[in-house]
C-alpha cells in the first residue's frame, strides 16, 4: 500500500501540476473564449435571466428544468472547494491566488458552456424513456472517428465512475463527519449513518427526485453561507478595499511574509489560484454536462447558457467572498492551513463558537449536496459503460462507501479521487477541441435566431 500511494503521490503531482492538466485547462478555456467571441461576457445576463428567473422551457423535451439541472451542477460543484479550497489557496499562494481562481473562473465558464451545449446535443433516451448526455455520449456520437469517440467516450466514463467514489463521496462524508464532530460532538459513525439514510431516500428515486432536492436544498445552502460571510465583510467593511487591492498586487508582484504565512511568489500565487479555481467549478472535468443533459429544453445553447452561470455562482461570487473575508480578516497570515483559515475568518467577526458552529453546518450541506450531484455522475457513467441494470448496484455501492467515508483516513482516497479527476478531464478536453467548430455553429445560428424574433 505504501508504495501505491507513492506512485498515485507521483501521479497526481504531474496530472494536476504545471506542465500538463493545469496549462491544458487554461488554454482549452482561452481557446473557447476566442472561439465563442467572449460570449460569457455578452450573454451573462441573459444566461442568469434564464436560469434565475425563467428558469423552466414548458413543452420541451427532457426530465428537469433549467433551474434544477443548474442547481443539480451547483450541487456538485459548491462545496468543500468553496470553504477548504479558497483558503488553501490563499494560505500557500497568497492573497493574489484569489486573482487567478477569478481568471481561472472566467475563461472556465466558455468550457462550462461548450460542455453543456455538446451534451445536449448529443444526448439519447434511454431505457427508462430519460434523457442521457455528457462527454461520454459527445465524444463517441459527435468525433467523426468512431473508434477515437468511443474509445475516448469509455475512458471518460470508467474515470468519472471511480471518481465519484472519491471526490464526490468518501471524502466529503470525512469531512462532514469531522466537521460535525468537532461542533458538537456527534460521534463519526453516527453522522455517517444519516448520510447514508439521506442519500438513499434522495438517489434512488432518480434524477427527478435529486433535481427536487437539489432544487430546495442548494439555493439555502449557497443563501446562508453568503449571508455569514456577508456579515463578515460587513464587521470588516473599513479593511475590505485594501484587501482587493492587495489581491491584485500579490498577483502580479509576490507576496511578503507576514505574521504566520512565509511569504509566495507570483507562480505559487498563480499555481494554486488556478489549481483550486478549477478543483471548485470543475470547469473542463466535463461532470456538469450529465446534468445538463437531463434539462427540458429543445435548444441546446439555451441550457449551455444556463450551465455557464455555475461557474460564474461558484468561483465570481461564492469564491470570492470566501477570498475577500479571509484576507480583510489577514486570517491567511495565522500559519494555519484549510477549513481553519476560513473558521479563524469567521470567528474574528463573531461572537463564541458561533463562527465554528457556521462553517460545521455549511460544510455539512456542502459536503451533502456535493455527494448527491456526484452520484448521479457515477451513476450515468456506469449505465453507459454497462447497462442500466447496473445503476442501481453502483448507488448501493456508493451509499455504503458514504457511511465507511465517514469512519475512516481518506488520505489514500484523496490521491486516488486526485488521479481519477485529472484523468477523467484529459479525454473530456480533447473533444471540446475536436467539437469546438460545432459549439460554435450552433451558437451563431442560436443567436440569429434571436435576432429576429419580433
Amino acid at each position: 500500500m505504501t508504495e501505491l500511494t507513492a506512485w498515485l503521490d507521483a501521479a497526481s503531482s504531474f496530472i494536476w501540476g504545471p506542465y500538463l492538466l493545469i496549462p491544458l485547462l487554461l488554454a482549452t478555456g482561452l481557446f473557447l473564449t476566442i472561439r465563442l467571441r467572449g460570449l460569457q461576457f455578452t450573454q451573462l445576463w441573459p444566461a442568469l435571466y434564464t436560469a434565475l428567473i425563467v428558469r423552466r422551457e414548458h413543452g420541451a423535451e427532457g426530465d428537469i428544468s433549467h433551474f434544477q439541472a443548474l442547481m443539480t451542477a451547483l450541487a456538485a460543484t459548491v462545496g468543500t472547494g468553496n470553504i477548504v479550497g479558497v483558503a488553501t489557496a490563499i494560505a500557500l499562494g497568497g492573497p493574489g491566488a484569489l486573482f487567478w481562481m477569478w481568471m481561472t473562473g472566467l475563461v472556465g465558464m466558455a468550457t462550462k458552456y461548450t460542455e453543456a451545449l455538446l451534451s445536449v446535443k448529443y444526448r439519447i433516451t434511454d431505457e427508462k424513456g430519460e434523457q442521457a448526455g455528457g462527454p461520454m455520449y459527445y465524444l463517441s456520437r459527435g468525433i467523426k472517428n468512431k473508434a477515437v469517440g468511443k474509445t475516448l467516450g469509455a475512458l471518460f466514463a470508467l474515470f468519472t465512475a471511480f471518481a465519484a467514489f472519491g471526490i464526490g463521496n468518501m471524502v466529503q462524508s470525512n469531512s462532514m463527519a469531522d466537521a460535525i464532530n468537532n461542533a458538537f460532538g456527534v460521534e463519526e459513525w453516527i453522522t455517517g449513518m444519516v448520510i447514508a439514510v439521506g442519500l438513499a431516500a434522495v438517489v434512488l428515486g432518480g434524477i427527478k427526485s435529486i433535481g427536487r432536492v437539489t432544487g430546495f436544498l442548494v439555493p439555502i445552502m449557497i443563501a446562508v453561507y453568503m449571508l455569514a460571510c456577508g456579515y463578515v465583510l460587513v464587521v470588516n467593511a473599513a479593511a475590505i478595499p485594501d484587501a482587493v487591492a492587495l489581491i491584485f498586487h500579490d498577483a502580479f508582484t509576490g507576496s511578503a511574509a507576514t505574521g504566520g504565512f512565509l511569504g509566495a511568489t507570483i507562480a505559487q500565487a498563480m499555481r494554486f489560484g488556478v489549481a483550486r479555481g478549477i478543483f471548485s467549478n470543475e470547469s473542463g472535468l466535463g461532470s456538469a454536462g450529465i446534468a445538463a443533459a437531463a434539462a427540458q429544453t429543445n435548444e441546446p445553447v439555451r441550457q449551455a447558457l444556463v450551465s455557464m452561470t455555475q461557474t460564474f455562482i461558484d468561483t465570481i461570487v461564492v469564491c470570492s467572498f470566501t477570498g475577500i473575508a479571509i484576507v480583510a480578516t489577514g486570517a491567511f497570515t495565522s500559519g494555519e492551513n484549510g477549513a481553519a483559515v476560513t473558521q479563524l475568518a469567521f470567528a474574528s467577526a463573531m461572537p463564541g463558537v458561533v463562527g465554528q458552529v457556521v462553517i460545521a453546518v455549511c460544510l455539512a450541506m456542502f459536503a451533502f449536496s456535493t455527494m448527491i450531484g456526484w452520484c448521479y455522475y457515477g451513476g450515468r457513467s456506469i449505465e453507459y459503460l454497462l447497462g442500466i441494470k447496473a445503476v442501481m448496484p453502483y448507488q448501493v455501492a456508493y451509499i455504503v462507501a458514504a457511511f465507511m467515508g465517514s469512519i475512516y483516513s481518506l488520505n489514500f482516497v484523496w490521491l486516488f479521487s486526485d488521479v481519477m479527476n485529472g484523468l477523467m478531464a484529459l479525454p473530456n478536453l480533447v473533444g471540446l477541441l475536436l467539437l469546438s467548430g460545432v459549439a460554435a455553429r450552433e451558437t451563431r445560428e442560436y443567436l440569429d435566431r434571436q435576432k429576429n424574433l419580433p
